[in-house]
């Protein structure tokens, strides 16, 4: 390569350079840069009791065994 040439190379990208920065500054460009987000409440350490209309002493306990009739047979399939 010729001197000629690579100073037409390093000119070449310059102005290539220069006019992608205008460019992208014209079709990129964002006036409103804040952004609205919702707050979260602060978590404390108090707890709420459950509600007594479904949480009481005369609630179902939903992990108790459940039988169903009499299992006296041992061997179900002979």
């Amino acid at each position: 390569m010729k001197q000629k040439d690579i100073a037409l190379i390093i000119i070449v990208v310059f102005v290539t350079g220069v006019a992608s920065f205008f460019l992208s500054g014209l079709l990129f460009k964002s006036n409103n840069l804040q952004e609205k987000v919702d707050t979260v409440a602060p978590i404390s350490a108090d707890f709420k009791q459950p509600d007594e209309k479904y949480f009481n002493s005369d609630s179902i306990n939903p992990t108790q065994l459940i039988r169903i009739g009499d299992n006296t047979n041992n061997q179900p399939f002979n």
